[in-house]
């Protein structure tokens, strides 16, 4: 086991050696220019700030389902009388907001990743923020509108509206990601932990939201505007970055970018190899190959941990209910699933993703990595045996006891929040720092694959049961 202090990787691209050990470090400062350090860990905190403001908007967005059935009820009692087809929209309203999150963020993703070399990440991280704090002023105002006559129109703003924001937060989420790529690897892992305490918090104001709101406008005016606040919290906190001595020596300009030859094998793990081939040509858009061939091994990994997570949660867990429901109790009916699943899960991601701060172990080269993360497949029959509702095919509910979702969503939630963030941390740290950027959009673009891949076969799962 490896305790590793930030001076230990404080090279902006530090790098490991087969044996997972620390390797030598490539990035020396210039001639006369000495390394600074974080005060108050200043910029670590900022990262973090920004990694709420990357996920909490959405999280607020999607949390609110009482509120988007209070606004839509009427479209759906109207279509009932004049268009059946129509009355899905209510029904099917997840469904919706899934398509319009998930087709902008893949498109989204693949613009990022023509534009690093042609539009600076600092245009591209304000630009959206701009934009999704806009789209949340728009959506505060109409929680107080009466949309009673126009619901129908309310709901195609509705969807146009969580389009731009995923589209949006997808460009600030991956654009941030990779500007730690030049950073010491703990600043990565604190826009990953962000993100996952952006996730608790949201939990948090559910529950809260359900024990005390009597009114559902008013708990979605809260969110929002939650949410507006953050947003222009990390505009501020993001104009405040560069004027650290510590992010200005790691945002200081690189060379030009040129196109690595498909033979480059070592980038950067041999200090006596060259970093980019002597011949080739510069080039506006990152060169892909190189990129996915140094971060395959990584990228499988991702991909399969985030495949794993998504096919349980929320489509498995969320329909797993206490087997003493019956009793009528607030904990086994009001408050289980939101508690057990929903603030427990992204609790432990969080724990779990705040762990490799300190210990940064398996190392990127290690087979234990792809090992683990294959080694989560057993936590799909587990949850699947729990009191999963309602059964057709599978009757038999093998766990009779409620702590056992308890400590499936547990080892769920702190391996995905582990593991992964090694494996995104890792990603930036293997190629040369001028591909440090783009290698954190392609690491962006792996989570979502596997988010795609678990939800497409959580459906076909759920019928299996």
């Amino acid at each position: 086991m490896a305790f590793v202090p930030e001076d230990a990787c404080l090279s902006s691209n530090a790098t490991y050696r087969a044996t997972g050990s620390l390797g030598k470090q490539l990035d020396h400062p210039p001639p006369g220019l000495q390394r600074p350090e974080d005060h108050c860990h200043a910029t670590y905190a900022i990262f973090f700030s920004l990694g709420i403001g990357g996920l909490l908007p959405w999280n607020f967005f999607v949390t609110a389902k009482e509120y988007w059935a209070f606004k839509l009820r009427n479209c759906s009692s109207l279509a009932s009388r004049r268009d059946p087809e129509d009355s899905d929209i209510l029904n099917y309203f997840e469904s919706y907001l899934a398509i319009a999150s998930t087709v902008p963020s893949m498109l989204c993703l693949v613009a990022n990743f023509l534009l690093v070399n042609r539009v600076p990440v600092r245009v591209r991280v304000l630009a959206s923020l701009i934009v999704t704090l806009s789209i949340f002023v728009v959506m505060t105002v109409l929680v107080k509108v009466d949309t009673s006559s126009w619901t129908r129109g309310f709901f195609a703003v509705t969807i146009i509206c969580m389009a731009i924001v995923s589209g949006s937060a997808t460009i600030f989420n991956s654009s941030v990601f990779g500007l730690t790529g030049s950073f010491p690897m703990r600043n990565a892992q604190a826009l990953i932990s962000g993100g996952a305490m952006g996730g608790t918090v949201s939990a948090v104001a559910s529950l809260v939201d359900l024990a005390a709101s009597h009114d559902v406008r008013d708990s979605a005016l809260a969110f929002f505007l939650t949410a507006v606040i953050f947003l222009g919290l990390c505009v501020g906190l993001y104009l405040l970055l560069p004027r650290l001595e510590y992010a200005r020596y790691y945002m200081r300009p690189v060379g030009p970018l040129h196109v690595l030859s498909g033979e480059e094998e070592l980038p950067q793990d041999s200090p006596h190899s060259p970093l980019l081939a002597p011949a080739s040509l510069e080039s506006h858009t990152p060169p892909l190959r190189p990129i996915l061939k140094k971060t395959a091994g990584l990228g499988f990994c991702i991909v399969y941990l985030f495949f794993i997570t998504s096919l349980i949660f929320p489509a498995i867990s969320t329909n797993i209910e206490s087997l003493h429901k019956s009793s009528g109790s607030p904990w086994t009916t009001k408050f289980f699933v939101p508690l057990t699943t929903f603030l427990l899960f992204n609790f432990a991601d969080l724990c779990g993703r705040q762990v490799t701060a300190w210990i940064q172990v398996p190392g990127p080269n290690s087979k234990v990595l792809p090992g683990l993360s294959l080694l989560r497949t057993g936590l799909v029959p587990l949850f699947v045996l729990c009191n999963y509702q309602p059964r057709v095919h599978l009757t038999t509910v093998v766990f009779q006891s409620d702590i056992c979702p308890v400590l499936f969503t547990c080892l769920l939630g702190l391996s995905n929040g582990y593991l992964s963030t090694l494996a995104l941390i890792y990603g930036p740290k293997i190629v040369p720092r001028e591909l440090a950027e783009a290698t954190g959009v392609v690491m962006s673009s792996y989570i979502y694959l596997g988010l795609m891949l678990g939800s497409a076969f959580s459906v076909l799962l759920e019928h299996l049961i």
